[in-house]
């Protein structure tokens, strides 16, 4: 998920959560880094803004999570870009000029 600090993406990913029929209250993940919920279908949400380089994701151990059972929700994926899934879905959020949100998704070939 890409877009600018306020610009939605944990707003989006609570939606993505009650989807999924989590009933958790989605928070942004910021300083932990990775959260977990647990639904109908796992939820993984990270959010990499505070890593700084690659060798400190790998550290993490998250990569692990793209391949398990469930949904990851990626938030500043560019700063891991070389350890994604080649599958992966961009979500990609700005703010117009009115304040509303543009929502624009691309690699998505299903």
């Amino acid at each position: 998920m890409e877009g600018t600090l306020g610009a939605g993406k944990t707003t989006m990913t609570k939606g993505i959560a009650e989807g999924l029929g989590i009933v958790d209250n989605v928070t942004s993940p910021t300083f932990t880094i990775i959260s977990e919920y647990y639904g109908k279908t796992p939820l993984y949400h990270m959010d990499f803004y505070r890593v700084d380089s690659i060798e400190e994701f790998d550290l993490l151990g998250a990569e692990e999570l793209f391949y398990a059972d469930g949904v990851c929700v990626v938030e500043w994926f560019g700063k891991i870009l070389e350890r994604m899934p080649k599958d992966y879905i961009t979500i990609k959020i700005s703010i117009d000029s009115d304040n509303s949100r543009i929502v624009e998704v691309s690699n998505f070939d299903f």
